[in-house]
């Protein structure tokens, strides 16, 4: 998708028809979280089928900056039998960006969207594999094939350094310090952060890329990881290749390269116990995302702060719940 801007704004237009207007908001307004807020092409993409799902369900003689909580809430619950409960609260959190937005830009001065309600949303937590599947997975020898040394180059990454699928696509050769052992990576928001690399993975890069050449027609081609098209790697075709190496070395092993993140998560926490290193590790903006990805219970991570953080040891809380709910008070939950 190309995120893509209306050539007159429709903040404030009061001569143009309501879906138009509509809809030239939601161009605006995604252009704003591409080319400031920095967002990812994913979530842009997201944002924007979800508003056009929405005020497809709203008022057509209406606008944004005129519609109120009962209607944005009317046409929330209207789904409710259609959507699963985690599509509603994607949808609500998207309407209530916008609406941010709206504000931020001064074309509404009541924001509706405060008690907008889905139904609640179970934490699914992803799955992960074990220490010994792990082994089994990376400990190969790849066949002479520049694919193979490439993929296993690529699950080795994963499971060594914690990326998101996204930013190990995103990844040129540039970003890769061999001799320093680390990468840097563009997470959400693009932000960036360096990551460590592991030895075995620090060498199955190395057999990569002395086959690279093999996939490049550009000299010039600053992506590290390349298709048989000799272009860079998309998202699509690492998920299939991942799976594909599950395929050939743990058989009847559904995996996908976020498993392999999570993987990674759990196995460090497990051996450290450091759940602030693991946090900045995996980019997250919030301790308590961190929690959800590690399987650690509210309670656990509560007793870690108390432990670990100098102004918690400077007291004693009356809970190790009160604790923790004191220190994520700034989140943001539309980044992490």
């Amino acid at each position: 998708m190309t995120v893509k801007s209306s050539s007159n704004s429709a903040v404030g237009a009061a001569s143009t028809d309501a879906p138009s207007k509509n809809l030239q908001l939601i161009d605006e307004f995604i252009a704003y979280l591409a080319h400031v807020r920095g967002y990812s092409l994913a979530t842009c993409e997201s944002y924007q089928l979800q508003l056009a799902a929405l005020v497809a369900l709203l008022p057509s003689d209406a606008d944004w900056c005129s519609y109120n909580a009962e209607q944005l809430q009317s046409a929330l619950s209207s789904q409710r039998h259609q959507l699963k409960p985690r599509s509603l609260a994607l949808r609500r959190a998207a309407v209530r960006a916008l609406y941010r937005y709206l504000l931020q830009q001064n074309a509404i001065t009541v924001n509706p969207t405060h008690s907008l309600k889905t139904a609640k949303t179970g934490r699914t937590l992803p799955k992960n594999i074990d220490v010994d599947a792990a082994t089994a997975l990376l400990d190969v020898e790849p066949s002479d094939d520049v694919l193979q040394y490439r993929d296993h180059a690529i699950v080795e990454l994963f499971y060594s350094s914690g990326l998101r699928l996204a930013e190990l696509v995103g990844l040129d050769l540039a970003d890769v310090d061999l001799a320093a052992a680390q990468c840097r990576v563009r997470g959400k928001g693009n932000k960036e952060r360096l990551l460590p690399i592991g030895r075995q993975a620090k060498h199955a890069l190395q057999l990569y890329l002395q086959q690279r050449s093999q996939l490049l027609a550009d000299p010039a081609e600053p992506a590290l990881f390349l298709s048989q098209q000799k272009r860079r790697i998309s998202s699509r075709h690492v998920r299939h290749r991942v799976q594909q190496w599950a395929d050939q070395h743990l058989p009847g092993q559904p995996l996908h390269p976020h498993m392999l993140r999570h993987s990674f998560a759990s196995h460090l926490l497990e051996s450290s116990s450091d759940l602030r290193a693991v946090q900045e590790l995996l980019g997250h903006a919030n301790l308590s995302t961190t929690q959800i990805y590690t399987h650690l219970d509210f309670q656990h991570l509560a007793k870690i702060y108390d432990q670990s953080h100098p102004r918690a040891r400077t007291r004693t809380p009356t809970s190790s719940y009160d604790s923790a709910v004191e220190f994520d008070v700034d989140r943001d939950e539309d980044k992490s």
